[in-house]
């Protein structure tokens, strides 16, 4: 018997999982989880033979929740089951120690079959994204969106990303408020976000309030 751990903040998705995996007999859901923190307290309090894991979460999530499961419990078997479906936010996730990348418009089919191949100590990432990975990553040009921002725009991410408030960012980098917001929304045109939500999001998953 597989015994899981689902951990999406999202209650659909998690009651999802749970319908798709009460189909079946070798996996069972052992425990859920809405945040990194319980993530963390689930696993110092109970073994689990996987972890299904989303990569927005509230608190600690991304490749920062990957890597200190990854260094707490250098065994468990991670798999990310993600709404996103960009080749380097997958990489990023398998470099931090995820041994499978999943996104959710997959079939249930091909899910059952990734838990059960990531909890034998296989690694699995679905076909089409696989095929993205190996033709986008390198192309000419490719990377992360944020990437392509320009210094000031970067260094403004990252304090927003960080928490803190425009006045704050104002302060520090002696411009003024309007100048901090003008670029803030250069930078949601720029990346394509449509809330502060997205932006912190996005942000989090690729370690930029470090």
């Amino acid at each position: 018997m597989i015994r899981i751990l689902i951990a999406d903040d999202h209650s659909i998705v998690r009651q999802g999982l749970k319908t798709i995996v009460s189909i079946v007999d070798d996996i069972l859901v052992a425990g859920e989880a809405i945040s990194g923190g319980q993530v963390l307290e689930f696993l110092a309090e109970r073994e689990v033979d996987l972890i299904v894991l989303d990569m927005s979460m509230p608190g600690v999530s991304g490749v920062n929740l990957i890597t200190r499961i990854r260094a707490q419990h250098p065994g468990l078997p991670i798999l990310v089951l993600s709404m996103y479906n960009e080749p380097q936010i997958a990489m990023r996730a398998l470099k931090a120690g995820a041994d499978g990348y999943l996104t959710k418009d997959n079939e249930p089919e091909i899910l059952l079959d990734a838990m059960r191949k990531v909890a034998a100590g296989g690694r699995f990432i679905d076909s089409a994204l696989a095929e993205h990975m190996v033709f986008e990553v390198g192309a000419a040009g490719a990377g992360f969106p944020h990437e392509q921002l320009s210094r000031r725009e970067s260094g403004i991410l990252r304090r927003v990303a960080r928490g803190k408030s425009l006045n704050e960012i104002a302060d520090e980098l002696s411009i003024s408020n309007k100048t901090v917001s003008t670029h803030k929304m250069r930078i949601m045109q720029k990346m394509n976000f449509n809330s502060n939500t997205e932006l912190l999001h996005y942000a989090i998953d690729h370690g930029l309030e470090e």
